[in-house]
């Protein structure tokens, strides 16, 4: 095991392995970060929830959904 060749190619394994993992870890230290930079620049709150639809979306699911139960009813053959 005193062989320098041994050594030597145990050491550039190691070192290999450490700029590997210094690699992947400042890659998703970036990706954090952009992340967080964009949280930022759209204002939101990553802790807020989804924001809630305007009156006027809520208006127009209410309308569809009224639609969808008449064509349902329909096709049932109930009048209405």
């Amino acid at each position: 095991m005193n062989d320098p060749i041994v050594t030597m190619t145990l050491a550039l394994a190691a070192l290999a392995a450490l700029a590997m993992l210094t690699f992947a870890t400042l890659t998703g230290w970036r990706g954090w970060l952009s992340y967080k930079l964009e949280q930022l620049h759209a204002g939101g709150n990553a802790n807020a929830g989804p924001a809630l639809p305007n009156a006027s979306a809520r208006i127009e699911i209410a309308d569809l959904k009224e639609r969808i139960r008449k064509l349902e009813a329909i096709a049932a053959g109930v009048d209405l």
